[in-house]
């Protein structure tokens, strides 16, 4: 996720920026989808699991605030 943001700020427009920024969005569900097959292979307890869904909740909602700021620029 972080390599996308960092690679979409060296873009020469917003809207290649918010495509990078879409990217990294749609990888904070391909991580939860690991966070929770990682509970069921009981490699992270379900605590764990919950915790770094939340984060990832609202990382994505940070990223989609971002977006949406750029296409409002």
């Amino acid at each position: 996720m972080s390599n996308n943001i960092a690679e979409g700020s060296g873009s020469n427009s917003h809207k290649e920026f918010a495509q990078f920024l879409n990217i990294a969005r749609r990888s904070t569900f391909e991580n939860a989808n690991m966070m929770i097959l990682f509970e069921m292979e009981s490699y992270i307890s379900s605590e764990t699991k919950n915790e770094l869904l939340s984060e990832l909740d609202e990382l994505c909602r940070m990223i989609t605030g971002f977006i949406n700021h750029l296409k409002e620029a």
